[in-house]
């Protein structure tokens, strides 16, 4: 069996995953979290302005502008997530070692039955208050199928997010070889 070999794609991708510049604002995980956090903020504000833009009954442009204005900080908070996890759900298979590729499975399947349990909770929603009204909430059943479409495109990222480990420091690797070495007399 032949592994297939990288494309100059792959290799671009996995140069800028790996990009050490932006390491800095995911080192810790208190950091990691607090992307993933950003990014869960800025995915809720600009999926509730675009809610607000398709219910609304004058029309309120002012909400498509703040919607531009967002996806700047939502997109490199995507960048600064998927750098965290080293371009986990974005490189091609060919391109993860095993260990990355044993990790984006466990994410895969974290996140389908988080997902299984999200749509369950919208479904219920959607019947429970068409119980309440007496009949199927029609006009939030798109806003939702929306919002439950984004959490599914995602939730990967921040599952993988919440999930990536610490990189080992250069100093803890080199002080542990330093302690190894027995002193000469």
């Amino acid at each position: 069996m032949t592994t297939p070999r990288m494309t100059r794609y792959d290799r671009n991708m996995l140069r800028l995953m790996n990009d050490p510049r932006g390491r800095p604002l995911y080192t810790t995980a208190p950091r990691r979290r607090l992307a993933v956090a950003a990014h869960i903020t800025l995915t809720v504000a600009i999926g509730g302005l675009m809610t607000h833009f398709y219910l609304a009954k004058a029309e309120p442009m002012w909400a498509v502008a703040v919607i531009a204005v967002l996806l700047l900080p939502w997109m490199l908070a995507t960048g600064v997530v998927n750098g965290a996890t080293r371009g986990l759900l974005e490189l091609r298979e060919r391109a993860l070692d095993e260990r990355q590729s044993a990790e984006r499975n466990r994410v895969l399947g974290r996140t389908h039955r988080a997902m299984t349990l999200l749509l369950t909770a919208a479904v219920a929603g959607l019947l429970v208050t068409g119980a309440l009204d007496g009949d199927a909430p029609r006009v939030y059943a798109a806003p939702l199928l929306i919002a439950v479409l984004m959490a599914h495109w995602l939730m990967p990222l921040w599952v993988a997010g919440l999930t990536a480990q610490d990189e080992p420091a250069e100093e803890d690797a080199k002080g542990d070889a330093e302690e190894d070495e027995v002193p000469a007399l």
